[in-house]
Formats: C-alpha cells, sequence, structure tokens
C-alpha cells in the first residue's frame, strides 16, 4: 500500500472488483498529497472486515460486489463504525439505485469516470462531515425522474425564500459552500445559515437528501 508521511493524511480503502480499476484507483489517489491508500479489497464481506481492522478514514466502495453487494456492506460498516464515511463509486445511476445507495448511510455519490478531481472532492467532503453528490449522478437522476413531486407532496417546497432556492440549486451541482459563497456573493456564514434553512425546511438529514428532495420536485 502507498504510505505518506502527512499525519493529516485521508486515510482510505478501496472496494472494487475490477482489478484494473481496483490498480487505477490506487495510483490515481495515492498521487494526491492529502491521500493515502491503507488497503483494497474486491469483496463486500471482506469490505467490512477491513474497515473493522484497519479503520479507515473514508472507504470507497464499488455497489457491484461478489458475495455482498456495496450498498450491503455499507450499511454494516456505517452500523458497526459510524465515523468511517463512505463514497460510492459506481456505474449504476438510475435514481432508485442511487437513492438506495444514499439511504445505506453513503456520504458521497460518484459515477465511475469521474475525474480524480471530482473523487478526491468527495472523499475530502466525506472525511469532513459533508456530502457530495456527483453533478453526473444528479442529472442522471434527473433523466430518470417520471413522475416529479409537487409541492401538494412535499408544502415544504414551497416555504424555500428565494435566495434558499438559488443555495438549494447549487448545492445539488455538488458545489461547497465557498463556491457558493463565491457564486452568490455570500459569506460562508450566511451560506451555512442556508444550507441550515433548507435541511429544515425539507425536514432532511444532510445536504445529499435535500438534493434528492430537490430532483424529485423538479425544481433544478
Amino acid at each position: 500500500m502507498t504510505s505518506s508521511s502527512d499525519p493529516a493524511a485521508i486515510r482510505v480503502l478501496i472496494v472494487e472488483d475490477d482489478p484494473m480499476m481496483q490498480l487505477g484507483l490506487e495510483q490515481s489517489l495515492s498521487s494526491h498529497k492529502n491521500i493515502e491508500i491503507i488497503g483494497r479489497t474486491d469483496d463486500g464481506y471482506l469490505a467490512v472486515e477491513e474497515a473493522s481492522n484497519l479503520k479507515p478514514d473514508v472507504v470507497v466502495m464499488d455497489i457491484g460486489l461478489p458475495r455482498q453487494d456495496g450498498i450491503t456492506a455499507t450499511q454494516k460498516i456505517k452500523e458497526a463504525l459510524p465515523n468511517i464515511h463512505v463514497v460510492m463509486l459506481t456505474s449504476h445511476t438510475t435514481e432508485n439505485e442511487v437513492i438506495a445507495a444514499l439511504s445505506s448511510g453513503a456520504d458521497a455519490y460518484c459515477v465511475k469516470g469521474t475525474s480524480v478531481e471530482n473523487l478526491v472532492t468527495a472523499i475530502i467532503a466525506a472525511r469532513d462531515g459533508a456530502s457530495y453528490l456527483d453533478p453526473q449522478v444528479a442529472r442522471q437522476v434527473m433523466t430518470h425522474l417520471k413522475t416529479p413531486m409537487s409541492t401538494e407532496d412535499n408544502p415544504a417546497i414551497g416555504q424555500l425564500s428565494q435566495r434558499e432556492m438559488e443555495v438549494l440549486k447549487l448545492m445539488v451541482e455538488g458545489q461547497s459552500n465557498p463556491e457558493i459563497a463565491a457564486a452568490l456573493y455570500l459569506s460562508p456564514n450566511t451560506v451555512k445559515t442556508h444550507v441550515r434553512g433548507i435541511m429544515n425546511k425539507l425536514a432532511v438529514d444532510d445536504r445529499v437528501q435535500a438534493a434528492v428532495v430537490a430532483l424529485r420536485a423538479g425544481l433544478v
């Protein structure tokens, strides 16, 4: 495995059953100065064991794994080790699969083929306790929506202010609080306040759930 002399490096476990993909992930991620690859496995059951043994900061998890899929493995890791964060990296992009993955406790969701920069952004966000929804996933979910939710289905949607709607749109695009602040010419603290307000009004626990509600409602 790769090593790092930086004590603040993010310790990552890779779970991927495609040998070439696994190797590519290790090589590309380990080239980033703030990431240390501490293990890799190709099996859902072993992923839970390795997470328990190695205590990584972040697990990069595929969904389609032998013996036990990545969604089930994520659920077990989160139940036993809630301080470990999980980034789903998969080719599965239908609405049901995305929501199932996020409902399992995954902190972030990226599509295979995404740039290394996007994946690193997702890993850092997950480590920091934030949520990240790959912009490509957001677009894929929107294309699969058949019956968007209306304000009658969720009256809270109508309670969002114009500014909160602007913030929510950028959240769906995967932008961080600092990026949203820069785009809207707001202070970071003001953005944090808007994000909290959005989550409170939509009765969700994190940014990803807020993004899913927005996508279902056809708001963005």
